[in-house]
C-alpha cells in the first residue's frame, strides 16, 4: 500500500473509539450492539476504501464522529412512519394510499394481538373458510352472487385468468392495453396468466365488430380494463359494456372486467363523471359475469383484490391451487369487513377517503382561513420579520389512478419565508423533520392543501416548522 495512503488511513478513529462515545449507548440500547458495530465498520470501510481510491480525501474525527451519529440515528428510526399529507392527492400511492377508518383500526388491533375466528367455526366447532366473513358483505353491497379476496387486484386478474382462460384466448382492446405505476403492464400479466392475448382495434377507437371477428374457437373471454390514470380524449370509442356481455353470453364467453379502483357508491355528487368509473354493483348490472377491484383505492379500505360475479365462476376460483398463495391475512381481513360494514349501514363519512373526496369548498375555505391565522401567530412568536401567508383556491385530486380528468375544488394555506430559501429547500427541510410533512409548491410559495389534513395535522405542520427553522442546513440533507 502506498505510504502516503498509510499516512491517511492511521487517522481514521478506531472502532473502539467510536464505540466509546457517550451517545453510542443510546443506538445500542435500540439496535444491538453487534448491530451499531457492524454498521460503524461498514461506515469505515467505506471511507477507507475512498481513501484508497483518493489518497486526498479529506476528513476528520469530528466528521466521522458526526457521520456515524448520523447513520446510527437513521437505522434507528422506523422506516415506515407517519406523515402530513399536505399534497391534495387523496389516494397518494407512494403515501399509503387510502387511510383506514378509525373502526377498521380497532378490528385490525382486536385481531392482531389474540387468537381469532380467521378460519374457524364457532357454529360447528371446525375449520372454517377465511372468505367467509367478507364474502357476504361483498355480495350483499354489490349484487354479485359470490365473492372472494386475495391480497390486490392484480393477484385478482392473475387468479381469474389463470383459473378461467388458462391456454385459452382473451380478447382486449388495444387502446386498454395500459401500463400503471411500477411497470405493471396489462400484457405481461396475461402471459404470467397463461391466457393467450388477443388485441382488436386500434389505440383509440374500437367497434363490437372488432370482438365479432376476433371471435374463434378457442376463444374463452372477453376482458374489458380499466384505464387508470391514462385517457383517450378526442376521436374516441368504446364498446359499452352492456353490449360486450350481449355479446360474450350469445358466444358462450365470459366477460370479465378489471374495475381497478372499485368504487361502491355514486360519486357523481362529488362533480366526478362516473363514465370510465362506474360502480362494481353498475359494472354486474351491465352484464359483467366477474369483477375484480382495488380495496385500498376509492373503497377506502386495506390493501386487498376483490373479484365478485356469477357464482359457478367464482366457485373455479375458490378452487384454483394459485389461491393459497395470494390468500389476505387475518389483519387485512378484519380492516376490510369493518369497512364494509360502514357501507352496509351507509356510514360513508366514516371512510376517510370518502369523506376526503366529498368535502365541500365551503369548508375547505374555512379551514384554511383558521389555519392561515394560526401560522400568523405562530410567526409572531418567531425570529422570522418576513412571510407570506394566505388562503387560496387550488385543485385537488383524488388520485390512485381513478378519475384522472377531474379536479376537486379546493383549498390551501400558501406559504412564503424569504429568509428560509425557496418553497423547494422549505419543502425538503419539511421531510426532514421529526414529524415529515409533504407538502405542494406552486410560485415558489408552499402549499398545504387542506383536504388531505387529517385532525392534529395543523399542530404538526407547525411542530415541524418550528423544528426547521432552527435546523442545522446539513440536517436537511
Amino acid at each position: 500500500m502506498d505510504a502516503k495512503i498509510q499516512t491517511v488511513m492511521r487517522k481514521i478513529p478506531s472502532m473502539d473509539r467510536l464505540l466509546a462515545l457517550p451517545w453510542v449507548a443510546e443506538y445500542e440500547e435500540k439496535l444491538g450492539r453487534e448491530t451499531v458495530k457492524f454498521l460503524l465498520s461498514e461506515m469505515l470501510a467505506a471511507l477507507r476504501a475512498k481513501i484508497i481510491k483518493d489518497a486526498d480525501t479529506a476528513f476528520d474525527a469530528e466528521t466521522i464522529e458526526a457521520e456515524a451519529r448520523a447513520l446510527l440515528q437513521r437505522k434507528a428510526a422506523p422506516g415506515l412512519r407517519r406523515v402530513v399529507n399536505a399534497t391534495g392527492v387523496v389516494i397518494h400511492t407512494n403515501l399509503g394510499r387510502s387511510l383506514l377508518a378509525d373502526e377498521a383500526v380497532k378490528e385490525v388491533c382486536a385481531v392482531a394481538g389474540a387468537y381469532n375466528t380467521l378460519e374457524y367455526s364457532l357454529d360447528e366447532g371446525k375449520r372454517g373458510n377465511r372468505n367467509d366473513h367478507v364474502e357476504w358483505l361483498l355480495c350483499r353491497l354489490t349484487g354479485a352472487e359470490a365473492a372472494l379476496v386475495v391480497n390486490n387486484n392484480a393477484a385478482a386478474v392473475i387468479l381469474a385468468l389463470s383459473a378461467l382462460a388458462k391456454d385459452k384466448e382473451s380478447i382486449v382492446s388495444r387502446g386498454e392495453l395500459v401500463e400503471i405505476g411500477g411497470s405493471f403492464r396489462i400484457p405481461d400479466i396475461m402471459a404470467l396468466s397463461g391466457t393467450k392475448m388477443v388485441e382488436i382495434g386500434t389505440t383509440n377507437r374500437t367497434h363490437l365488430g372488432d370482438y365479432e371477428k376476433a371471435i374463434g374457437e378457442e376463444c374463452a373471454m372477453l376482458l374489458k380494463i380499466h384505464p387508470s390514470n391514462y385517457r383517450i380524449t378526442g376521436f374516441h370509442s368504446a364498446v359499452p359494456r352492456e353490449e360486450l356481455a350481449e355479446l360474450a353470453h350469445a358466444r358462450g364467453l365470459i366477460l370479465m372486467e378489471d374495475l381497478g379502483s372499485g368504487m361502491l357508491i355514486d360519486a357523481s355528487a362529488a362533480g366526478l363523471s362516473s363514465e370510465n368509473d362506474p360502480t362494481v354493483a353498475e359494472s354486474l348490472r351491465a352484464g359483467c359475469d366477474i369483477v375484480t377491484f382495488s380495496g385500498d383505492k376509492l373503497l377506502g379500505g386495506p390493501q386487498i383484490g376483490a373479484i365478485v360475479g356469477k357464482k359457478e365462476l367464482i366457485a373455479r376460483l375458490k378452487s384454483h391451487q394459485l389461491l393459497r398463495a395470494l390468500r389476505v391475512d387475518k389483519m387485512t381481513l378484519a380492516a376490510f369487513e369493518a369497512t364494509l360494514r360502514l357501507y352496509l349501514r351507509g356510514d360513508y363519512s366514516a371512510v376517510p377517503t370518502v369523506e376526503m373526496i366529498f368535502k365541500k369548498e365551503d369548508e375547505l375555505r374555512a379551514a384554511a382561513m383558521r389555519f392561515s391565522r394560526g401560522l400568523k401567530n405562530f410567526f409572531k412568536k418567531t425570529r422570522i420579520r418576513r412571510f407570506s401567508i394566505e388562503a387560496v383556491p387550488v385543485k385537488d385530486t383524488v388520485g390512485g389512478g381513478s378519475f384522472p380528468q377531474s379536479e376537486l375544488p379546493g383549498f390551501a394555506v400558501a406559504l412564503r419565508l424569504p429568509e428560509m430559501g425557496s418553497a423547494g429547500k422549505l419543502a425538503e427541510r419539511l421531510r426532514s423533520a421529526a414529524s415529515p410533512v409533504i407538502a405542494g409548491a406552486a410560485e415558489d410559495r408552499l402549499l398545504f392543501h387542506m383536504r388531505t389534513l387529517r385532525p392534529g395535522d395543523e399542530k404538526r405542520i407547525i411542530a415541524a416548522l418550528d423544528e426547521i427553522l432552527y435546523m442545522p442546513a446539513e440536517k436537511a440533507h
